[in-house]
């Protein structure tokens, strides 16, 4: 068995060390937030926070993740109050929606390092792929939950 924190709940599992922590959050936890995109860590749909970083979880190890803090797109909080879901919603940004979890951690991780980003460090940490180009909005929406 092993033993995560995630969302501040500890969660035992049954799987083996190397099994993907995004599998291990989708498959054995039913926590469906963070996406599966393209199992190569380039398009950022599985990020989540370990210890306030932000990782790919598509390729990080379970065994990796003992003893340190996840935070996943449903524990960012429970009821949509966070300003980056709040200034989502306000700028519209999803279209599909399918990277946006992925994003919203991305940008979480760097607001906490860099609570007001220019646009340039806004463009330099976001290296999260949108297939429906939404990447003006994204920038809009941190922005708009750097400055509350």
């Amino acid at each position: 068995m092993i033993t995560l924190t995630i969302n501040g709940n500890e969660q035992k599992v049954n799987v083996t060390p190397d099994t993907p922590l995004l599998w291990v959050l989708r498959d054995t936890l039913g926590m469906t937030g963070t996406k599966f995109g393209c199992g190569m860590a380039q398009c950022g749909a599985c990020t989540v926070h370990l210890d306030g970083e932000a990782v790919r979880s598509c390729i990080f190890p379970v065994a990796a993740a003992v003893g340190k803090k996840i935070t996943t797109i449903e524990g960012l909080s429970p009821d949509r109050s966070h300003p980056l879901q709040q200034a989502w919603i306000e700028e519209e940004v999803p279209q599909c929606g399918y990277c946006q979890s992925g994003m919203i951690m991305s940008a979480a991780a760097l607001l906490e390092k860099n609570p007001h980003p220019s646009d340039t460090e806004i463009d330099q940490a976001m290296t999260n792929v949108c297939r429906c180009g939404t990447y003006s909005r994204v920038r809009k929406a941190i922005q708009q939950a750097a400055n509350t």
